[in-house]
């Protein structure tokens, strides 16, 4: 009996979601057909009549400055109806639900109907990964996390000011390692999640920007990357052996304090068998000279790998 092999059980899969992505938009667009059925187009006069205090926001937006000074295309030239659909039957009966396409979990629009009115603007380059992606297969809207209608945020229009702001609406673990006292300076403004993370989708489970973690990490500190002449597995395989990217209460994002933490590992030969405690540490009742300061890296200087013909033991 033949068995697929890693490899191909990976392409049968990608294929696999990307069949079920396209059955879903097959069927958004079949359902915005039957919502929208017999509609006409009225224009963004008819629309601003009765919305004046929403046009009073989205004035100041790129959506309607594209599409009331420069649309590129018919699309665009429709303004509020190259978005929301026609709104001849909305016009008629204003109350009720299905006869426009509202952005909200409210209006009675199933979620793939309203992002596929944003992909057809928004299609390809950094989207090009969405079908199929975590926050896709969540059912998550564009809406959940953009508000178009209104300039709230620098770029981006999204639904809160700062990026990080919209992420941690879900993210509550995220929000908490942020708050710890060793940190990305994600809080201080200094960088964004958008940095490392792709939300609309990317080859990675965590929608990694990069094809790895490490990969990733690199982006910033160039200097890990090697090659070394002395490598050290456990940092040349994944840098969140040892750190947790998002924040700790240990220095450096490390996940547990120096030297547990490279006991994990080295506790079967020479002198890191002696099993250390907190009462060894420099404040602890039994200090040990080799804990104090940086502990290991107090002689294992060169911790992510060395390029010294000494250094194999990362001591230089």
């Amino acid at each position: 009996m033949h068995t697929l092999g890693p490899l191909s059980a990976v392409r049968w899969t990608a294929c696999l979601l990307v069949l079920c992505a396209l059955t879903r938009t097959a069927a958004a667009a079949e359902s915005l057909i039957e919502t929208m059925r017999g509609a006409q187009n009225i224009g963004a006069e008819q629309c601003i009549a009765c919305h004046r205090d929403t046009n009073q926001h989205f004035a100041h937006t790129a959506h309607a400055k594209v599409f009331a000074l420069a649309p590129h295309n018919e699309l665009e030239a429709r303004n509020c109806e190259a978005c929301h659909g026609p709104g001849s039957l909305h016009q008629i009966d204003p109350l009720a639900k299905g006869k426009i396409i509202g952005f909200s979990r409210g209006s009675g629009i199933a979620v793939s109907t309203m992002n596929g009115q944003c992909l057809q603007c928004h299609r390809g380059q950094e989207r090009m990964h969405w079908p199929g992606s975590m926050h896709e297969l969540q059912g998550l809207a564009c809406s959940d996390c953009h508000n178009p209608m209104a300039k709230l945020s620098a770029q981006g229009l999204e639904r809160k000011p700062a990026i990080a702001e919209a992420c941690f609406g879900c993210h509550q673990q995220q929000r908490l390692q942020f708050n710890k006292q060793s940190h990305m300076p994600l809080l201080e403004g200094k960088m964004t999640c958008t940095d490392c993370h792709n939300p609309h989708g990317s080859t990675t489970q965590s929608l990694l920007k990069a094809d790895t973690v490490n990969d990733t990490c690199y982006q910033c500190h160039a200097e890990k990357r090697g090659p070394f002449l002395w490598e050290h597995a456990p940092v040349r395989e994944n840098c969140l052996n040892c750190h947790n990217p998002h924040g700790s209460n240990h220095e450096y994002l490390l996940t547990s304090a120096r030297p547990m933490l490279c006991q994990q590992c080295h506790a079967q030969t020479r002198h890191p068998n002696d099993l250390f405690t907190a009462g060894n540490l420099a404040n602890g009742p039994f200090p040990d000279e080799r804990l104090v300061n940086r502990s290991c890296q107090n002689c294992h200087s060169q911790i992510h790998g060395s390029n010294h013909p000494s250094g194999v033991y990362m001591h230089r």
